[in-house]
């Protein structure tokens, strides 16, 4: 909720028992997650949905603070009232919120693997490709934000939960600029060393003051240190305005020039020389984990490659990123030889492919039917089809090829939307398909 609510968050996991609470609302409390100075988290269940969930609890007496009971009560109420309108797999999801005159509580995604705080030291940094795909997710994470009109406010380690090697959810949207709400800003409250210079003056802010905020997190992973060091706010807010900080390269080996670069950008104190869109940090990232081969295997494919495959794919013009990310959970990606059969003709298939990069051949009966590039689909009939269970043609690689096999099963257990969206674009498919048809009985 605020700089001094640590341990108050979605997915911080101290073990305590819970004296004397035993529900919040309706919601039956399993054990004490963490407190701050305004809040506390508990984990509890929620029977109506059979899961477990993360309530923070605002203490009563913040809101009766004569001094600054207003300004935590506007920071409850601005998380509070992001309530089921953000829906993204690294956001923590709001299920339900109360706010009561003298109380309140958030109803919240649990996420049980901590926060990034526990990656900031020395002696247990994560491997640079891992920050890489991390700080990728961050950025496209906060992107949908910035679309619904949210500017977080409060980027750092503390508020990034770690629900997988390399899958995150932002978390604590308290301090939050909403479009759609009142925009007084709430000043004088969030974490210093990850402000950005015109935070720390109280200048209105923008997406950019994320983006510069992502940029010291970024910096804090790789090196295990803040980039500016100072024993109070006051010498730490002269530092972010006045000083650059050593590239992260000069503190740990092995960082690449391009992830130097990257982090120098996202910190840059003049707004108009940062990045100005979470496109343009999410593109370099990408381009970095490529070009200095930062992927542990040269047969695993990273998310974030996974990610700008399929969004520079026409298939997926209309997916929504949410959409996107639910593709990239589902689909197996290979790479396959030239000459590999990927389908037989007259044999069941339970799957269909769309080409990553490469060439395929579809024959029937050892005729060519056509031939594929990237970015089309193949074996989509085993979807549509409720009556066809066997495959109608041969499909074969013409050279090397990345491949995604995505199982009928698997998209039909998505979200509505996203099968929406898949039948829109074969249907697209189809039509193109039939019209090219046409066009070759006609001039035949």
């Amino acid at each position: 909720m605020s700089a001094d609510d640590k341990g108050a968050t979605a997915g911080e996991d101290a073990g305590q028992a819970a004296p004397g609470v035993g529900h919040i609302g309706k919601y039956p409390v399993l054990r004490k997650l963490g407190e701050g100075a305004t809040s506390e988290v508990y984990l509890c269940t929620d029977p109506f949905n059979a899961r477990e969930v993360a309530v923070k609890r605002i203490f009563p007496d913040a809101l009766r603070d004569g001094t600054r009971g207003n300004v935590f009560r506007k920071l409850f109420l601005t998380e509070a009232s992001l309530a089921g309108k953000r829906s993204h797999p690294h956001i923590v999801a709001i299920y339900d919120a109360v706010v009561e005159a003298d109380s309140g509580y958030i109803v919240m995604e649990y996420v049980p693997g901590g926060t990034l705080e526990q990656h900031t030291s020395p002696d247990r940094l994560l491997p640079i490709d891992k920050i890489v795909e991390i700080v990728f997710k961050c950025t496209r994470a906060l992107s949908y934000a910035n679309q619904l009109g949210v500017t977080h406010r409060d980027i750092k380690p503390g508020n990034i939960l770690q629900s997988g090697p390399t899958d995150i959810k932002i978390s604590d949207f308290g301090l939050a600029l909403s479009s759609e709400l009142e925009s007084t800003q709430v000043t004088g409250i969030g974490s210093p060393a990850y402000m950005s210079p015109e935070q720390v003056k109280e200048l209105p802010l923008d997406q950019r003051t994320d983006i510069y905020s992502l940029g010291v997190v970024m910096y804090h992973l790789l090196t295990g240190q803040l980039p500016y060091q100072a024993s109070n706010s006051y010498s730490m807010i002269y530092q972010i305005t006045n000083f650059d900080p050593p590239l992260p390269s000069s503190i740990r080996d092995g960082i690449p020039m391009s992830v130097d670069k990257i982090v120098r950008r996202a910190m840059q104190k003049d707004v108009a020389r940062r990045y100005q869109t979470w496109e343009e940090f999410a593109k370099d990232l990408a381009s970095a984990f490529r070009s200095e081969h930062l992927s542990r295997k040269a047969e695993q494919f990273a998310d974030s490659e996974k990610f700008g495959s399929l969004r520079a794919m026409r298939f997926f013009r209309h997916f929504t990123d949410p959409e996107l990310w639910e593709v990239v959970a589902i689909g197996a990606w290979e790479r396959v030889p030239a000459g590999a059969v990927l389908m037989h003709e007259g044999e069941p298939g339970d799957f269909f492919c769309l080409l990553a990069s490469g060439e395929v051949k579809v024959t029937k009966q050892k005729k060519l039917l056509n031939v594929l590039g990237a970015g089309e689909c193949f074996g989509e009939m085993a979807y549509l089809s409720e009556t066809a269970k066997t495959r109608g043609a041969s499909v074969t690689t013409n050279g090397e090829a990345q491949v995604i096999r995505i199982r009928i099963s698997d998209l039909q257990n998505a979200s509505e939307p996203c099968q929406h969206k898949f039948d829109r674009a074969f249907m697209g498919v189809l039509v193109e398909r039939l019209n090219l048809a046409n066009t070759m009985i006609v001039s035949g």
